[in-house]
């Protein structure tokens, strides 16, 4: 298992393209062949960023000398909950994951995306760089190297129902991805729903589930504007994925090789946190079929505005009922981490 899956791997960060030419080529890299495991290989993340990083610009910028294969988890037979657990084992050397698949595993991996913690790309970004060394803490004692962190688009709601705001949600069939998103369901009066991302189209069309969950433009990907008809523009949470490598792998790698990754992943970051703010508004764009939209195929989907009221709706069920839950699950030192970090930044007190 662990030759094939090391004879085979890929894995994934970030932007290529016009990034790349604002990067300087580093000379005398030892040779190298990385095998990386990225994320879901139908969505712009791989497509636009992972793959040409490991692909194209990393051997471009080592003159060849640092080379990578890649394939998406989902190409691999992988489901996404194994992937950091394979990191830590060495059967993955590097690879992508959403930080949301481990909460089951750890609470602590819920922290940075609790529901409706981050209003914005921006305060998403803060609170994930402000807990960054409190995760690069607890996954070294799990033999794993953290490499930087990036985020999906905006996670909002998709609805095959008519819907106006999230009092809407109650007594529907809501497709969540993880533990928060599902309680902030259920403090909605919704029903959380678990479904694989590859199999939300059909469960939307049959009506196993009226709405689900994920990032605006992840969803135009797969096209859910076939199958829904409401977008509603009000980002729930965010999706971030971790970037990291085997502990012992890592340190095997040459000296200059940990420096010449480790900046091009963080200046790769930078711009997939970009990226993440303009793909945002252009799943808005595209899924509802509006001219900024510069896809080839647009939906015809309704975007609802959030109202002031349910902004302030979805931060009084974050304080009252995400955040309590969650800290009823973490370790007195998780919560003393997060106050001292994402606390301190927003003016929250998680209690336990």
């Amino acid at each position: 298992m662990k030759r094939l899956l090391l004879s085979t791997l890929a894995v994934g960060t970030l932007m290529a393209g016009p990034t790349a030419m604002s990067q300087q080529k580093v000379d005398n890299l030892p040779a190298t062949q990385l095998q990386v495991v990225g994320g879901l290989s139908n969505l712009t993340a791989y497509q636009n960023a992972e793959q040409p990083f490991w692909t194209k610009t990393v051997p471009e910028l080592s003159n060849g000398k640092v080379t990578a294969t890649i394939k998406g988890f989902n190409e691999m037979g992988l489901k996404g909950p194994e992937i950091l657990r394979l990191i830590g084992q060495g059967v993955i050397p590097i690879g992508t994951a959403t930080l949301a698949y481990f909460a089951s595993d750890n609470p602590i991996n819920e922290a940075i995306d609790l529901a409706g913690l981050a209003p914005d790309v921006k305060v998403a970004r803060e609170i994930t760089e402000a807990f960054q060394p409190v995760y690069e803490k607890f996954y070294e004692k799990n033999n794993i190297k953290v490499l930087g962190f990036s985020t999906y688009p905006a996670q909002v709601l998709f609805c095959n129902a008519d819907i106006s705001g999230l009092s809407d949600i109650k007594g529907k069939k809501v497709r969540t991805s993880s533990r928060t998103t599902a309680e902030f369901v259920q403090a909605l009066g919704g029903t959380s729903v678990t479904i694989a991302f590859g199999e939300v189209v059909p469960a939307l069309q049959n009506g196993v589930v009226d709405c689900a969950i994920t990032g605006s433009m992840s969803g135009y990907s797969a096209k859910w504007y076939e199958v829904a008809t409401h977008l509603y523009s009000l980002p729930i949470n965010w999706n971030q994925q971790i970037h990291a490598a085997n502990l012992a792998y890592w340190n095997k790698l040459d000296p200059k090789v940990q420096d010449f990754l480790q900046t091009n992943i963080k200046f790769m970051t930078d711009k997939i946190w970009d990226a993440a703010a303009r793909e945002t508004q252009e799943g808005y764009d595209c899924n509802t079929g509006a001219a900024a939209c510069s896809q080839a195929v647009k939906g015809k989907m309704k975007l609802v505005q959030p109202s002031e009221a349910d902004r302030e709706l979805l931060k009084k069920i974050t304080v009252e009922t995400v955040i309590p839950k969650w800290a009823a699950r973490c370790s007195e030192e998780c919560v003393k981490d997060f106050n001292s970090t994402i606390g301190k930044k927003l003016d929250i007190v998680a209690a336990k």
